[in-house]
């Protein structure tokens, strides 16, 4: 794959090991440390127990925590991973595209701060190698946490392998057969591809693969406008790159509120990002190297030609290899089937995270494994759809949503009154020159219960939160304008929400009486 080092003398253990984990290429350092916590190679599976409480398959972060959180309750636990411990969050998710936006991101500021801020001129390029192993190697700094030798430290028994059902209360790893009382499925999805001509002879990158390039593309093509493809868009175009970004919606972040979605839209074109929507993509060729598109987009034929291609559309389940059908497990091309407890068609066992939601999120994960601990080993009721779960894009500027938008609450016929706060009107975004997002509010008409929001800014990730925390908490919109923000900062948003909503309340009649008021009691 264009751009992905192979060591000139790589030894047949090393070749052994790339082969079995791909998302470990380049063999560095980082990457051996990494390895060391999350799939140690000299690692022995210990004896089984005569019966778990409970054994959890998959070491993601749904499988990591139901393990952690049983065992500290002092159930017996079981914990099989047949790949790497951490998932795709900590090996090829969540935590390596951070260390990306947040490079690219400096990058970017550092080439603006002449223009923007009277700051010292930048020229020439960075090291885009250099970059990509600071990211592996904060990813190994954090891996100990996901790591065999941590939860063996908890009182988890881990195996590495693959985990098969053979019956309704066992499973086999590596010969060794655990029985159990419950069970959680955590194996989490993989990425898909779209059934496009050629594409499979021709190659491609996905989140599985992108973060092991050490040489930045001349013309990255990216297939897919949600939140993978927009974030390493963005990124790639700041470090230097050409990006072309092609989708069948017209926009990016075809989910979410449009207009939010439109302020991520025109700053990623701001930055370079090149994009073709309402398009059909006909077919993919390879030649000398370079990967040709060739599609209709707004009704005219193009061909579109790169160096790398990513593929960043669909989620597929880790389903194979098992054994549902031994458990009687239901499953479908979507994942597993579970109902609101989280429970499958075999009453014994349970599954978490992207094998069975839709809300395929590291946070979505873990506060369903909490709920499954209590439905699996305490006989409890909670229900997954009492979840509020909030989500957050991490391009320039962020987007951040939670709840409904207003398109979900038309179409669900849910009334709402809808409260904006554009940016260019708060103090600290205007200082910041950030002042391009906004936050709307959705509250239950006629009242201030809030029913959902969504933020675009460049901290909307870490500022949803606080209305997340309303919603679950039941707390009004007028709460929060009762809460002293300090200032200059830009969750004062939260709080000018509250305002605008209570100068609704001032209505002519209301206005009228006050009037009456004051001449009375002048």
């Amino acid at each position: 794959m264009t751009g992905i080092a192979s060591p000139e003398h790589t030894t047949p253990d090393d070749a052994r090991i790339l082969a079995e984990f791909p998302p470990l290429a380049p063999l560095t350092d980082s990457n051996r440390a990494l390895l060391a916590s999350v799939h140690p190679t000299d690692w022995v599976n210990p004896r089984p127990k005569d019966r778990y409480h409970l054994v959890v398959i998959g070491a993601g972060t749904g499988g990591l925590v139901s393990a952690a959180a049983a065992a500290g309750l002092g159930a017996k636990v079981a914990l099989i991973e047949r790949h790497l411990m951490g998932g795709d969050c900590l090996n090829v998710g969540c935590v390596p595209s951070k260390g990306v936006i947040r490079a690219a991101r400096s990058w970017a500021a550092a080439r603006e701060s002449a223009t923007r801020f009277a700051g010292p001129a930048i020229s020439g390029t960075g090291d885009f190698a250099a970059a990509m192993e600071r990211m592996r190697a904060l990813r190994a700094r954090i891996s100990p946490v996901d790591g065999a030798a941590r939860f063996r430290e908890l009182g988890v028994d881990v195996f590495l392998g693959q985990g098969t059902f053979t019956g309704r209360d066992q499973v086999e790893v590596g010969g060794a057969k655990l029985n159990f009382r419950r069970a959680v499925i955590a194996t989490g999805a993989c990425a898909a591809a779209p059934p496009i001509s050629g594409l499979a002879e021709a190659g491609y990158l996905t989140n599985e693969s992108i973060f092991s390039l050490t040489e930045l593309p001349k013309h990255l093509i990216v297939i897919g406008a949600g939140p993978i493809g927009c974030e390493m868009a963005q990124s790639f175009a700041r470090f230097g790159a050409q990006v072309t970004i092609i989708d069948r919606s017209p926009g990016v972040l075809p989910r979410e509120d449009r207009a939010a979605a439109k302020v991520v839209e025109d700053a990623m074109r701001r930055d370079g990002v090149e994009l073709v929507g309402n398009a059909t993509i006909e077919r993919v060729e390879r030649r000398d190297g370079q990967h040709t598109v060739f599609l209709t987009g707004g009704g005219k034929a193009r061909v579109i030609t790169g160096d790398a291609l990513l593929v960043a559309i669909g989620r597929a389940p880790n389903v194979e290899g098992l054994g549902l059908e031994a458990a009687g497990v239901a499953y479908d091309k979507i994942g597993v089937t579970v109902d609101d407890t989280l429970r499958t068609s075999n009453p014994k066992i349970y599954a978490v995270g992207d094998i069975c939601s839709a809300y395929k999120f590291t946070h979505a994960a873990d506060f369903q494994a909490r709920t499954v601990i209590q439905n699996a080993l305490f006989f409890g009721r909670a229900r997954a759809s009492r979840l509020i779960i909030p989500w957050a894009t991490y391009t320039s500027p962020e987007l951040a949503h939670v709840g409904l938008t207003e398109t979900e609450a038309e179409k669900n016929k849910v009334p709402v009154d809808v409260v904006n706060v554009p940016f260019h009107d708060l103090d600290r975004a205007i200082l910041d020159g950030e002042d391009e997002g906004f936050l709307k509010v959705l509250v239950a008409q006629g009242t201030d219960r809030i029913v959902g929001a969504t933020l675009v800014a460049e901290h909307a990730g870490d500022m949803i939160g606080e209305i997340t925390l309303a919603m679950t908490a039941g707390v009004g919109l007028s709460k929060i304008g009762q809460t002293i923000h300090p200032y200059p900062t830009q969750g004062e948003a939260f709080r000018k929400a509250a305002d605008l909503w209570r100068r609704r309340k001032l209505t002519p009649t209301v206005r009228k009486l006050f009037a009456t008021f004051f001449r009375i009691f002048r």
